[in-house]
């Protein structure tokens, strides 16, 4: 095994796209893998999530929750749960605040935003944080619902972001 002081980290390459309107699906992708999106028919109205391993990248779970219609305990339900070290990467789609409660949005400030306590109808959102981050996190975007300025009638446009995550080191025993 090499010296840890010599090994160069591995990055997750990351590409974040919020849907625009109610018509154009949001996107997830980790290295060159498109992980949601509406040709995977897999994009869901509301909160759009994928759960990655922060150690070796792996893809744990792919969920979307609607938060116009749907039960924010579905949620609560999944992001409790999460472990130290598990990335999560969110893509919102129409809607994406009506049903979040205050859990809900304390359980996506515990991952590293700063949004999710403001996030309100229609608004869109891309965010990647971890569970134990210790800062607030790098990556997120917020474009909020505005009458006056929204690109659609009724929905802000679509936000797009890019990035590189370094993978946490396993602690060794």
């Amino acid at each position: 095994m090499w010296p840890v002081s010599t090994m160069s980290p591995q990055h997750l390459a990351f590409r974040l796209t919020s849907g625009a309107a109610n018509v154009i699906g949001p996107k997830i992708c980790l290295e060159d893998k498109i992980l949601v999106s509406s040709a995977k028919n897999n994009a869901g109205r509301g909160l759009n999530i994928a759960l990655v391993n922060g150690v070796n990248g792996d893809v744990l779970e792919i969920r979307s929750f609607d938060m116009w219609a749907g039960d924010v305990s579905e949620l609560l339900k999944f992001l409790r749960p999460l472990h130290e070290g598990t990335l999560a990467f969110v893509a919102s789609f129409d809607d994406p605040a009506t049903k979040l409660n205050d859990e809900a949005r304390r359980l996506f400030e515990e991952l590293g935003s700063t949004a999710a306590k403001e996030l309100s109808f229609r608004d869109s959102w891309v965010f990647v944080g971890a569970k134990g981050i210790e800062n607030k996190s790098p990556f997120e975007q917020r474009m909020k619902n505005s009458k006056s300025s929204n690109k659609y009638e009724g929905w802000p446009e679509s936000l797009e972001m890019d990035g590189c995550i370094p993978l946490r080191t396993p602690l060794e025993t």
